[in-house]
């Protein structure tokens, strides 16, 4: 399934930076999944296809990944998966499930998290604490493409603290931190 989904991520990004976003996202998926027992490949997958349309179709984002994905034979739980993250930005699909509703509140965490891990001398997450990126996090210039409101609604909808959810994600990222360079 993650080789079908991949490959399908390749075929509509071109560029390596959302190559390697969409794996940190499905890196933190997967961590979450096994947290929760559920499909860690299903999630993973949601994860990574959660951006497949946006380097092709920006201004059509969560509404041609409907298309891609059906016609790649995705079901429609995995498709509302997908579309739910851009719920108030690109969408009116709200998260609902729990999955929805990670995914909704760790694409924009990953995205900060990894510019956080940049900007260290390590240049690494295996190193990174909840205090560095809480403090990256109140600093509206650091990473200002990061929309910090979609965190917290996610966090109010995960009834998840901000710490619990940074940390989350971290340990999420350093479980697959070769492959993202970090």
């Amino acid at each position: 399934m993650r080789e079908k989904a991949f490959a399908l991520l390749q075929e509509y990004n071109q560029n390596p930076a959302l190559v390697v976003h969409g794996m940190a996202v499905e890196a933190i998926m997967r961590h979450y999944a096994e947290k929760a027992g559920e499909d860690v490949e299903y999630w993973g997958c949601v994860g990574l296809l959660h951006d497949v349309d946006y380097e092709r179709y920006p201004e059509e984002h969560c509404k041609k990944a409907v298309e891609i994905l059906q016609n790649a034979g995705y079901d429609e739980g995995f498709i509302r998966a997908v579309v739910s993250h851009g719920y108030g930005l690109v969408c009116d699909v709200e998260p609902q499930l729990y999955m929805e509703k990670v995914l909704y509140t760790v694409d924009e965490m990953s995205g900060l998290i990894n510019a956080a891990a940049i900007l260290r001398p390590s240049h690494s997450v295996m190193d990174l604490e909840v205090k560095s990126v809480k403090k990256k996090f109140k600093d509206k210039k650091f990473a200002a493409g990061v929309n910090r409101e979609v965190i917290l609604d996610g966090c109010k909808r995960l009834g998840a603290e901000l710490d619990e959810v940074i940390a989350e994600c971290i340990a999420g990222m350093r479980e697959n931190h070769e492959a993202l360079g970090l």
